[in-house]
């Protein structure tokens, strides 16, 4: 959850878990009832030239998945309705942000680690299929119940990010700081729990889900706002090939380089880590890991 540092970035989009990379996540605005879970988010900022994966393709636009049902074909001739499909017209960023509703934030990311040092590892490691289930529950809450009860967090989204972060290594620490499944920088974890009014544990696999499913959420609505006029659609159907086109990539970026780099008001949207943001969205169509 947010953090300036190396990421498991080339080796991800390859389908390979890489335990030496790792990085974090990051709001404030109303207490979600639904947050049964983990409210956490990593301010660290991880793309400085050295993060670039020397030789790494350019990953393909993800697939995207067809909106709407197919009208239903019944014995009798009955003529039916076609059922009408979302709008899939894209809302373009503001040239200038609005002022943030979310005025509380989350702490500035801690400096990067050094390339040279290895990450450590405590306690159990949770099984690919504890992993799955803490991440499914994850994305299948409501985490703005009242103001922004639309907002989502993609299960790609949330495997992609976890699997970039740590490669669903629910044990790990960072040199940076960084934690578990979704990298959650102690910090960061301390101030959603504030935030949010939570206890959630930044150790407990399930909890480390839920803090970094929430800075997603918090930052879907921080830069939605200021951005999007509030469209928190998280489709990768609405991206163009310019980074700074869709409320996706900003989100990814914000989780892992911190939202003050990607969000300021008055000021034009920024992707400041953009190797980051097209592995996490690579792997969210091309990742071994969403066939576990």
């Amino acid at each position: 959850m947010i953090r300036r540092t190396g990421r498991l970035g080339a080796a991800a989009l390859a389908g390979f878990l890489l335990a030496s990379a790792l990085v974090g996540c990051a709001a404030k605005g109303e207490t979600p009832q639904d947050l049964a879970a983990p409210v956490a988010v990593t301010d660290a900022p991880t793309d400085t030239p050295t993060d670039e994966v020397t030789g790494e393709p350019s990953p393909s636009p993800s697939a995207v998945e067809s909106m709407g049902a197919a009208p239903s074909r019944s014995a009798t001739p009955t003529p039916t309705k076609k059922p009408t499909k979302k709008p899939t017209t894209a809302t373009k960023p503001l040239a200038v942000a609005k002022p943030p509703t979310e005025t509380q934030v989350p702490p500035a990311p801690p400096k990067p680690a050094p390339s040279s040092c290895k990450p450590s590892y405590k306690g159990t490691q949770a099984t690919r299929a504890e992993v799955k289930a803490a991440l499914t529950d994850a994305a299948g809450r409501t985490y703005w119940p009242s103001s922004a009860p639309d907002i989502k967090i993609p299960l790609n989204l949330l495997k992609a990010t976890a699997w970039q972060e740590s490669g669903w290594q629910s044990n790990i620490y960072a040199c940076d700081g960084g934690v578990g499944l979704m990298q959650v920088m102690p910090g960061t974890a301390t101030w959603m729990n504030q935030r949010f009014e939570q206890s959630y544990e930044i150790d407990a696999y399930r909890d480390n889900a839920y803090l970094g499913a929430t800075y997603l959420a918090w930052a879907t609505k921080y830069i939605g706002d200021m951005y999007f006029e509030s469209d928190f659609r998280l489709d990768p159907a609405l991206c163009t090939s310019e980074l700074n086109s869709c409320l996706l990539n900003a989100v990814i970026a914000a989780y892992n380089f911190g939202h003050g780099a990607v969000a300021q008001e008055g000021k034009p949207l920024a992707i400041p880590n953009p190797s980051y943001v097209r592995n996490v969205r690579a792997l969210m169509s091309e990742c071994v890991c969403l066939g576990y």
